[in-house]
């Protein structure tokens, strides 16, 4: 699956240890037109072509991701669940996206804790996901369609992350099910948004925002498992 999309370039972190700023997509300016290759775009069917049977776009909706929602939406119920959006969504080698990702995602813009998201958030999703693409792109410095360890250090760094090359490497093992020392762009955006959101955990108990937190064993388990990645 091809995104394009605008990036806004990061900032040097502000202290030592944080990003100086969101590593994430929110707020990122989007310009560009689409390639094709869309989610259940049919043949012969050209990028933001009404499907046959469905009106027109709700006011303050895109018309080509109202389209692309009700391709998505295969139970027609007016929400797309982690099934229906894995089925959709495709990396640089025409893998699926792992249903991790997919949850991930839908959970994230869920704002009603039902599982599924409607046409407004999956608008709010969709544009987020070009947001990470672009973002991806710009970092796959050899066009292999993955992140090798050198280029997601470069990536987290210019982020504002200062991790060791040893992290970076945990990381691709964690996340590497093809074994071959890289990410795919659906794990390179599950690994972005679990290093987000434990930093802002870790650093709610960084009272003194040192980069240095003493907590017991007790404390370290609730910060893990506490942590909605």
């Amino acid at each position: 699956m091809t995104l394009r999309a605008s990036l806004a370039r990061l900032q040097p972190p502000t202290m030592a240890g944080y990003p100086g700023q969101q590593p994430y997509g929110g707020g990122y300016p989007y310009s560009g037109q689409q390639p094709g290759g869309y989610p259940g775009q049919q043949p012969g069917q050209q990028p933001g072509q009404q499907p046959a049977g469905w009106g027109a776009a709700p006011a303050g909706i895109d018309p080509q991701i109202y389209n692309w929602f009700v391709a998505v939406d295969q139970d027609r119920s007016g929400q797309i669940n982690t099934v229906e959006l894995q089925a959709a969504l495709r990396n640089n080698n025409s893998s699926q996206f792992s249903p991790e990702t997919c949850r991930l995602m839908i959970g994230m813009f869920d704002r009603d804790n039902s599982g599924t998201i409607d046409l407004n958030e999956f608008q709010s999703l969709w544009n987020y996901i070009q947001q990470w693409k672009q973002c991806f792109d710009r970092y796959d410095m050899d066009r292999s369609g993955n992140i090798e360890a050198g280029e997601l250090h470069k990536v987290l760094t210019d982020m504002g992350y200062r991790l060791s090359p040893q992290f970076v490497n945990t990381v691709i093992y964690r996340f590497d099910t093809v074994y071959r020392r890289s990410l795919k762009f659906d794990d390179f955006i599950t690994v972005s948004v679990m290093l987000k959101n434990y930093t802002e955990a870790f650093r709610a108990r960084d009272v003194q925002q040192t980069g240095n937190v003493q907590f017991n064993y007790d404390d370290f388990l609730c910060l893990v498992f506490g942590c909605k990645p």
